[in-house]
């Protein structure tokens, strides 16, 4: 069958499901305050699944929707988000319900060029929230001149993008709310308490430029792991970001490799216990890891709030963007020709001299990570966005 025809047979059977759906829940015709607009496919549902928790909290007082043009992916969000949805394809579908509603923030995770259908409407507050805080090029595009505002996590992003941004009130436009997603805690597997260093690896994705090109699989992830897995003493986690070959079908090689990598591991010493994890809500690998390997990414963001050492590859490809007033000037980075000697490299982290680094690093980025701070400032925002759109409109 080929891809063709299996698309559109996929197509119609979550036609069949979302009418099944709608025949049972109408919630359309509810009055929503708050709207995260996701026009993406399901294969970009991690960017939105990351905010469920947030945003069922932030709906115990303002009801908030997610609203989707793409049929398959409403029918993924019905089966696990916590949050109603709306699908509305076509843009006077749109108009009509918004006509409809009172509707004071409409939310946007990722800068897909058709969030301008939603941007068109003037009413609400339009804030970008992405989906990850990291030092990314992406993180300080001049596309975020098209939003009221910006949910940032701290004082980085802060400066970040005022270097980078011309004519730019970051003062007003700027909303420092931490990072929500460390207040939330997630199921994952209980892992043996057998005393084995867990090493999560959580390379990003290939990137679809020169200047995105962030991913260590190509260059640390062989003779890292190789090294690692021979031990006998270490547990790898490895996590790939879910976009891996989506660019680049040679990076999708690189992931089966890895994953067969650890599977011959898993057989030769059943005991060893390595993970791999395609498709859990990130989080639970936090608590669950003892180190971190990642790139410059959100992954590295939120590991370093956990205090815990952390790896930051250096990206290969001399062409990639790295700040270095960023994260990647504050801390060591793991180079790829230092990959075969990662478990110096570990004990070089683990050392706890870095520890009062992290500190400071944390606080620049998230500013207070207090357990339910960043959660409390998220809705607090949110609170008073909403009660001036609601006053205006008064």
């Amino acid at each position: 069958m080929s891809g063709l025809v299996r698309s559109t047979l996929d197509r119609r059977q979550a036609r069949i499901e979302w009418s099944r759906h709608e025949a049972t829940h109408h919630t359309a015709d509810e009055p929503f305050e708050v709207v995260i607009f996701f026009a993406d496919p399901p294969v970009n549902l991690y960017q939105v699944r990351q905010w469920y928790e947030p945003m069922r909290r932030l709906a115990e007082k303002h009801p908030v929707v997610v609203l989707t043009r793409d049929v398959q992916t409403a029918v993924a969000l019905t089966r696990e988000c916590p949050l109603p949805v709306v699908l509305q394809p076509t843009v006077a579908e749109t108009e009509d319900w918004m006509a409809r509603q009172s509707v004071g923030i409409v939310f946007y995770v990722n800068q897909n060029m058709t969030n301008f259908r939603m941007l068109r409407f003037r009413d609400p507050a339009h804030i970008f929230i992405s989906h990850g805080e990291s030092d990314k090029d992406y993180m300080a595009s001049n596309q975020l001149k098209a939003y009221d505002f910006t949910y940032v996590a701290g004082q980085a992003a802060y400066e970040r993008i005022g270097r980078r941004l011309v004519d730019y009130d970051r003062d007003t436009r700027l909303v420092r709310v931490g990072r929500p997603q460390v207040d939330v805690d997630y199921e994952g597997p209980v892992l043996p308490d057998d005393g084995r260093t867990v090493v999560l690896y959580a390379p990003t994705w290939e990137g679809d430029r020169p200047s995105m090109r962030y991913s260590s699989l190509a260059s640390h992830a062989g003779p890292m792991l190789d090294a690692l897995l021979a031990t006998g003493t270490h547990r790898v986690i490895y996590r790939p970001h879910p976009r891996t070959g989506a660019f680049a079908p040679r990076y999708k090689e690189l992931h089966r490799a890895v994953v067969a990598k650890l599977e011959s591991a898993n057989r030769t010493d059943p005991a060893a216990g390595h993970v791999v994890d395609t498709d859990s809500a990130f989080g639970w690998h936090l608590k669950a890891a003892d180190v971190c390997v990642a790139d410059i990414s959100a992954v590295a963001f939120d590991w370093l709030a956990t205090g815990k050492p952390l790896l930051l590859t250096e990206p290969a490809d001399p062409a990639t963007e790295v700040d270095r007033e960023g994260i990647a000037g504050l801390l060591r980075t793991f180079r790829a020709e230092d990959a075969g000697n990662v478990l110096a490299a570990i004990d070089a982290v683990a050392d706890g001299g870095d520890h009062h680094r992290y500190q400071q690093i944390v606080e620049r980025y998230f500013g207070d990570v207090t357990p339910g701070a960043s959660l409390q400032r998220f809705a607090d925002a949110s609170d008073q966005i909403l009660a001036r759109r609601a006053a205006l409109r008064d």
